[in-house]
C-alpha cells in the first residue's frame, strides 16, 4: 500500500508539472491542443487516485486531521506531492 501511494504521489506531481509547464504553453503559444488533452486526462486520473489513496492511507495510519489535511492539500499545489513523499512517506519505507 505504501509503495503504491508513493508511486502515485510522484506520478501525480510529475503530471501536474507537465500539464502546466509543458502542455499549457504548447496549447496556447504553439496552438497544439492534443498533448494538453492527454496529459490532462492522465493528471485527472492520477489526481483522483492520489486523493483516494491519501484518505485510505490517512485512515489506515490513524494520523491526525492536520496530517490528513496536508496530504489532501498537497494534491492542489505544485511540488507539494514531492514534499509529502519526502517528509511523510519515505521515512515509513525504511
Amino acid at each position: 500500500m505504501l509503495n503504491l501511494f508513493r508511486i502515485t504521489s510522484i506520478l501525480e506531481g510529475i503530471s501536474y508539472l507537465s500539464l502546466f509547464a509543458v502542455t499549457m504553453p504548447l496549447k496556447y503559444l504553439a496552438d497544439l491542443p492534443m498533448p494538453n488533452k492527454y496529459v490532462g486526462y492522465a493528471h485527472g486520473g492520477l489526481f483522483i487516485a492520489y486523493c483516494l489513496l491519501a484518505v485510505i492511507f490517512w485512515w489506515k495510519m490513524k494520523w491526525s486531521y492536520k496530517r490528513g489535511f496536508i496530504l489532501l492539500i498537497a494534491s492542489l499545489l505544485p511540488f507539494a506531492t514531492f514534499y509529502v513523499d519526502k517528509k511523510y512517506l519515505k521515512p515509513l519505507a525504511k
